[in-house]
């Protein structure tokens, strides 16, 4: 594999990883813009705007920018993060001009329609409405803002129906020529590509991105806290969390690693102690988002109403024992895992190109394979066992629990029983 980048005069970063064996290229332009970067009264706005993209340029209809992506046998999509926004396609080799011309008219070009725009805030309010509706998509949204409460960065990506109905076209261009800026787009392809054709490409149609980067968003700051909502439902959901890593941090590795033995398969900790020995709950797994300057490490757990007293106190048993048991046999695992991952997600052009844009908007570079797989075998089961520690005994709990939730702990109490020094496992 080849990677090679270039910067443009206007400060977009083309990033290209050639894979001769294929016939088929995954390109797409990513944006350091996500739902963090809206103040209050633009929430949703980023998400709105991704929508917006595909409903008519200067030059085409909604209906001419889906007949000609897929009259080459390609597709064309986006999506939109806390951080991040991603507009993307998916083409044969010789269908690469194509692709660039329409993300760049797609990007610089876009109508916003009155019409449109109405239809579209209408279909984003049904999006919202089937998230409410979804006890684990609730639960995953409180479980951001109790996290980072009152800030944007522990907002809902979709915003609110007050906030989508307000924004105007006016509103949108002003966001798009405010956020999407050079210094902030990396045009990423993998697969069959030519990067001297991408790099003129680029030039060629980007000429309308301005030089000079986009306002810096303010810091985010965990906290921590809780919000719950008692529902008459089958199922609770259960979230606890606690202040995680930035992508930058020392310990980032360490951190994932970690989320991976405590819940990262079916030979994980929570996963063997909790699913399969005792049965409390159908499913349940952790994780670990990390972003620009801060992080969230989490747990999810969909149990019945009887079994959440008896899970709760079990899952703060593998918690805190986590800080003192876990094995050079259980790193080793989770390396594994982790190591797999990432060679596998080399042989998809498209999770490939996502990788080496997401690390630009990061790192300022591409990460190679070798340093990245040092830096994870450097990790050993004593970080592991201090990081376990300082995550959950030196952090305020973050709780979120939707359904029938009546006898779940408070996160006072989850930090209450996570700082008792006797582990209640050997004392019951």
């Amino acid at each position: 594999m080849e990677v090679r980048t270039t910067v443009l005069d206007n400060g977009i970063t083309v990033v290209t990883d050639r894979m001769p064996h294929l016939k088929t290229v995954a390109l797409g332009v990513w944006v350091k813009t996500g739902s963090r970067s809206e103040n209050l009264d633009q929430n949703g706005i980023t998400h709105l705007l991704e929508h917006m993209a595909f409903k008519g340029t200067a030059s085409r209809s909604a209906r001419r920018i889906a007949e000609e992506i897929e009259a080459v046998g390609g597709e064309l999509n986006a999506s939109t993060s806390i951080e991040h926004t991603n507009y993307y396609a998916r083409v044969l080799a010789e269908d690469v001009p194509l692709a660039v011309d329409l993300l760049a008219d797609i990007l610089q070009n876009s109508a916003f329609d009155k019409e449109e725009l109405r239809r579209e805030q209408h279909v984003i309010l049904q999006e919202i409405g089937a998230a409410a509706d979804s006890p684990e998509d609730l639960a995953f949204d409180f479980f951001q803002a109790a996290a980072w409460p009152d800030q944007p960065i522990g907002r809902p990506i979709l915003g609110t129906p007050e906030t989508v109905l307000s924004f105007s076209e006016d509103a949108l261009h002003s966001y798009l020529k405010q956020r999407y800026r050079g210094p902030d787009l990396v045009l990423s392809a993998a697969g069959a590509v030519d990067h001297d054709q991408i790099v003129a490409l680029a030039e060629e149609k980007f000429d309308k991105i301005e030089a000079g980067p986009a306002e810096t968003e303010s810091p985010a700051r965990y906290r921590g806290g809780e919000r719950r909502a008692v529902k008459d439902l089958m199922e609770a959901q259960i979230l606890i969390g606690f202040e995680g890593r930035p992508y930058k941090s020392r310990d980032y590795y360490a951190v994932q690693i970690l989320a991976s033995v405590l819940g990262g398969g079916m030979s994980s900790r929570l996963f063997q102690e909790i699913r399969e020995k005792h049965g409390l709950c159908y499913a349940i797994y952790s994780f670990h988002w990390a972003f620009s300057d801060t992080g969230l490490f989490g747990l999810h757990a969909a149990t019945s109403r009887e079994d959440v007293p008896a899970l709760m106190p079990m899952i703060l048993d593998e918690l805190r024992s986590a800080g003192e048991t876990i094995s050079d046999a259980e790193v080793a695992r989770s390396r594994a895992q982790i190591r797999a991952g990432l060679m596998m997600a080399l042989e998809s052009p498209a999770a490939r190109a996502g990788q080496i844009a997401r690390q630009i908007l990061v790192h300022g570079r591409v990460l190679t394979l070798d340093e990245v797989s040092a830096r994870i075998e450097a990790v050993t089961s004593a970080d592991i066992r201090r990081v376990a520690q300082e995550t959950f005994l030196n952090s305020v709990p973050t709780l979120s629990v939707v359904g029938p939730v009546e006898d779940v702990m408070s996160a006072s109490d989850i930090a209450s029983y996570l700082s008792t020094p006797v582990l209640r496992a050997a004392s019951m």
